[in-house]
């Protein structure tokens, strides 16, 4: 297996869930991890935990609904690091509704969060992307392999998701940077609560995927040796059936 120690990782979505998850695990692997986060407090109390790993670790709030905010943090990205070894996006949002009656400022929120942001975060940073250990990792559902009723903006961002990581990987390849989507089920995380929450079905952590796991999968794809590459991996809670 490959080591990480001494890369450079940015990773958004820091601030909880599966990105929270990633940032400590990433840490350990002695990598310094950039968290972009809205949540400036706890993206801190993060940074401040990790730095026991990895001491170049650093926060930085970032709106990923604004694109001069994301410019300005890969400014910093480039004169605090000057390259970028590990990008994740692990950022996200939903929203229920019917197709007949959902909102389409709900479909463009997400599609800003969960598609656009990713592109132009990545089409920022790949010139700072190391091309000999470069990696790229897209935490994205598998409501893409099964759709579901009600959630059908959130769906078509992710499936779209899934279409940018394809695409990306074909034009980088050959440059030596690799691209790996993560399909998670049902998860441990906030935003699964609420989801359970609006599906009226009972949010019963200890049957889920935990965040950490998702986090250890990922660390381990990153240390793959470079004579291949992991392109997708689906992940489901062991009562899935």
């Amino acid at each position: 297996m490959s080591d990480l120690k001494d890369q450079i990782a940015v990773v958004t979505g820091a601030s909880s869930g599966i990105g929270k998850a990633c940032c400590y695990a990433l840490a350990k692997a002695g990598v310094a991890v950039c968290l972009l986060g809205r949540n400036i407090n706890e993206l801190k109390k993060i940074e401040s935990e990790i730095r026991e790993y990895s001491p170049l670790s650093k926060a930085v709030k970032v709106d990923l609904f604004n694109d001069d905010e994301i410019s300005e943090a890969v400014s910093l990205i480039k004169n605090e690091y000057g390259a970028v070894h590990i990008l994740v996006h692990s950022a996200g949002i939903y929203s229920v509704g019917k197709v007949k009656e959902a909102p389409v400022q709900d479909f463009d929120d997400q599609y800003k969060i969960n598609v656009r942001a990713p592109y132009f975060l990545t089409q920022q940073l790949l010139s700072l992307i190391d091309k000999s250990l470069g990696q790229i990792v897209f935490i994205n559902s598998t409501v893409v392999m099964a759709a579901k009723s009600n959630l059908s903006q959130y769906c078509a961002t992710k499936s779209a998701l899934k279409a940018l990581a394809d695409s990306l990987r074909i034009e980088i390849n050959t440059e030596g940077i690799r691209v790996l989507t993560i399909y998670p089920g049902r998860t441990a995380t906030p935003m699964q609560e609420d989801i359970c929450k609006h599906e009226g079905i009972a949010y019963n952590a200890e049957t889920m995927i935990q965040p950490e796991q998702v986090a250890k999968l990922l660390v381990s794809s990153l240390k793959m040796p470079r004579d291949a590459e992991i392109t997708d991996i689906t992940v489901r809670p062991m009562n899935a059936a």
